[in-house]
């Protein structure tokens, strides 16, 4: 019953790690990568669609991303998503292609960049948190239910707290390899 629930958090907790992965890929450290704009929602004819599904991105120049629509008709939608987007960054379309040049960043933006990058740390140790809780709520309804005993409660209380702090400990690893590397000039 507690290797059930336990498993079951684990995948949760493993979400939440890939989630925050996923999300500190989009913020931009100051060079070029297809990453930051790749998954950017754009309004298709009435559908958000991510931008690698609409276009090819390529990196030509390390501070330099050329994006070519598949339907040169998408560009002014294309470019409409990346100004509402937080990238900070501004389109030149020539017709045929958007070029994104990505300037050096500020000492005061990378200062920003990096409270963000916490802000997101910190929404996913919330998560992993809240993956805790329903656990250890569904372990006390479990020991209602006489189905576990009082015993295998509490050291599944213990497993699910190690757990958790496996985790947390996972993304303040991911958040610190993000910091260093929008702070290296």
């Amino acid at each position: 019953m507690i290797e059930d629930v336990m498993k079951e958090t684990e995948g949760r907790m493993k979400k939440s790690v890939e989630a925050l992965q996923n999300d500190l890929i989009n913020i931009r450290t100051g060079r070029a990568s297809p990453a930051l704009v790749e998954r950017l929602q754009v309004d298709y004819y009435g559908t958000l669609v991510p931008l690698n599904q609409l276009s090819t991105i390529s990196v030509p120049e390390p501070r330099l991303m050329v994006i070519r629509p598949y339907d040169p008709s998408s560009l002014p939608d294309i470019e409409k998503a990346i100004l509402k987007s937080e990238l900070g960054l501004t389109p030149g379309n020539d017709g045929k292609v958007i070029r994104l040049s990505v300037p050096r960043l500020t000492e005061e933006r990378r200062r920003e960049l990096v409270k963000m990058v916490q802000k997101r740390v910190e929404e996913g140790r919330i998560a992993v948190r809240n993956c805790r809780r329903d656990s250890l709520q569904d372990m006390r309804e479990l020991e209602k239910e006489k189905l576990i005993s009082e015993d295998d409660h509490y050291r599944g209380k213990d497993r699910m707290q190690e757990l958790t702090d496996n985790y947390t400990e996972k993304m303040d690893e991911i958040g610190a390899a993000k910091e260093e590397q929008i702070m290296e000039v």
